[in-house]
C-alpha cells in the first residue's frame, strides 16, 4: 500500500480541478481497503476512497486519508444453463470490462458502454444508459461494511437500487466496495427501447451486442465531451422526476417539453423530464462563466475550460438550478458527490 504526502488530484478526477489529498493512498490489494480505515481511525482523520473520479466535484484541499482504488481482476465466476456470471474487482475500468465481456461472448453491458469509471463506482449510482440501468443485470457485490469491520456479500434487494440511488449513496461512507458480480443471459436479445438506437437500427435484420456497443460509443462520443480534452463529470444533474398533474400543466405550457413516462405501461403515473432541455431553454447552452460553463453540444454537460476551480463550477450550477425552478417550477439535483 504505497502513501503519498500531499499530493494532487488534477489525475485523479475528470474535471481535472487542482485541489490536493493529504494523504493519498494507492488500493492495489483487498486487504488494503480495511488497512486504509483502521490508519484513519487510529489518527482520527476522515477518509474517502476515489475511483476514476468521474463522478467527484472537488471544491477543497482534502485533509485525512484518500483511497485510490486500483484493485484490479475480472474472471467468469461460473454459469448455469442459462446464465454467465462474471466477476470485475472495483478498481477495473468500467468501458474495459464492457469490451472485455463482449470479446468473451458474455453479452448484456453493451448498452452502458464508454461510461467513464471504475467497475466499484458502478452500483453507487446505479449507471445507467441507452435503455438498460446496471441494477437489470446486477447478481451481488462483495464489500467491507465499516459497521461490522467485515467483508460482506450484498445482493440486488440489499443494494436497494433505483434511478441513479442505492443503498451507498443512502449510508455514504458504510461501505467500500471491492468486487461486482454480473449476470448476463445466455439467450441474449438486443436492447433497443432508447429512441435512437432503435431508429440507427430500424430495418436491419440482425443486430449483434458488438453492433450496439459501437453505435452506443459513436452517440456518446457525438454528444459528450473527452475528458482528456475538456474536464468534464458527463452528466451533471438529474432528470428530474414529476407526477402526473404536474406533468400536464408543464406540457400545456411548454408544447415542445422533453419528457417520458417512469412506467411506459402507465401513463397517469410519474414522468421522467429531460434536463438538458431544461437547461437548454433557460439559455445556458454553451454558455462560460470564468473559466467554466456548459457544453455547447448538451446542456446537461458542465466543463472546466481549464484553470477552473470547484467552487466556480458550483457557483454556476447553482445559477442554472435558480433559473430552472422560476422558469419550470421543477427543482434540479447535482448528479456528482460534492467535496467543499
Amino acid at each position: 500500500m504505497k502513501i503519498e504526502l500531499n499530493a494532487t488530484l488534477s489525475e485523479h478526477n475528470t474535471f481535472g480541478f487542482d485541489v490536493s489529498a493529504q494523504f493519498l493512498v494507492h488500493l492495489t490489494e483487498v486487504v488494503d481497503v480495511p488497512e486504509l480505515i483502521q490508519k484513519a481511525q487510529k489518527d482520527n482523520a476522515p477518509w474517502q476512497i476515489f475511483g476514476g473520479g468521474s463522478n467527484l466535484v472537488l471544491a477543497k484541499d482534502l485533509v485525512g486519508y484518500t483511497g485510490l482504488m486500483e484493485i484490479k481482476g475480472r474472471q467468469l465466476l461460473k454459469e448455469t444453463a442459462t446464465h454467465f456470471y462474471i466477476e470485475a474487482m472495483a478498481g477495473e475500468s468500467w468501458h474495459e470490462l464492457v469490451r472485455w465481456s463482449l470479446e468473451n461472448n458474455y453479452d448484456g453491458l453493451e448498452n452502458l458502454a464508454l461510461i467513464p469509471g471504475t467497475v466499484g463506482a458502478a452500483p453507487i449510482q446505479n449507471i445507467g444508459a441507452y435503455g438498460l440501468e446496471l441494477a437489470q443485470v446486477f447478481d451481488s457485490l462483495c464489500a467491507f461494511d465499516t459497521l461490522s469491520n467485515k467483508f460482506i456479500k450484498l445482493s440486488k434487494e440489499q443494494c436497494d437500487f433505483s434511478y441513479r440511488n442505492s443503498v451507498f449513496k443512502k449510508q455514504p461512507g458504510r461501505y467500500v466496495v471491492v468486487s461486482v458480480c454480473f449476470s448476463l443471459p445466455k439467450e441474449w436479445k438486443a436492447n433497443l427501447s432508447y429512441a435512437e438506437l432503435n431508429k440507427a437500427f430500424q430495418g436491419q435484420e440482425k443486430v449483434s451486442a458488438k453492433d450496439i456497443f459501437e453505435k452506443v460509443c459513436e452517440i456518446r462520443q457525438a454528444k459528450l465531451p473527452d475528458p482528456q480534452v475538456i474536464g468534464n463529470a458527463g452528466s451533471f444533474f438529474h432528470n428530474p422526476v414529476v407526477g402526473y398533474q404536474q406533468h400536464l400543466e408543464l406540457k400545456k405550457q411548454f408544447p415542445l417539453l422533453v419528457s417520458y413516462p417512469t412506467d411506459a405501461s402507465n401513463l397517469e403515473g410519474d414522468w421522467k423530464l429531460a434536463a438538458g432541455w431544461l437547461i437548454d431553454q433557460c439559455g445556458f447552452k454553451g454558455q462560460r462563466q470564468g473559466h467554466v460553463g456548459v457544453y455547447e453540444k448538451q446542456a446537461l454537460v458542465l466543463v472546466n475550460h481549464g484553470a477552473g476551480t470547484g467552487l466556480e463550477l458550483l457557483g454556476l450550477a447553482d445559477a442554472i438550478k435558480q433559473k430552472v425552478k422560476e422558469t419550470f417550477g421543477v427543482s434540479l439535483t447535482i448528479e456528482p458527490i460534492i467535496y467543499q
